[in-house]
């Protein structure tokens, strides 16, 4: 019998672990629905935006990055979720340097947009 474990050898997590992975990825869905409701909102209802194609470029850049957090964190809970069940590390998460960045850029245009206006 080896005493060195198997890379493909599973087995069940404590159930906190796997229970707070979960409460993470609802955050994270959580986060992309307010993108998204962001983005219709300032779609139906921003007046500031006198130029339309800037309205518009802002509420896809939102709705874009809700699309990007939701498939971003399903594919996160389920590599967490992987690792847990096999011992491994935990994977890194690009996830938060994206929503940074894609913040910052919808400030950006945001603000630019009101101004020019």
């Amino acid at each position: 019998m080896s005493l060195n474990k198997t890379v493909t050898e599973e087995r069940e997590p404590d159930y906190r672990f796997t229970l707070a992975n979960e409460r993470t990825f609802l955050a994270w869905i959580r986060t992309s629905l307010g993108l998204l409701a962001g983005g219709v909102a300032v779609d139906q209802l921003a007046d500031g935006f006198h130029n339309e194609g800037a309205r518009i470029a802002v509420s896809l850049s939102c709705i874009g990055l809700s699309i990007t957090l939701a498939g971003g964190a399903f594919s996160h809970w389920r590599a967490v979720q992987s690792a847990m069940r096999r011992e491994a590390p935990l994977p890194t998460f690009l996830l938060v340097r994206i929503l940074a960045a894609g913040a910052v850029a919808v400030a950006l245009s945001a603000g630019a947009a009101v101004v020019l206006s």
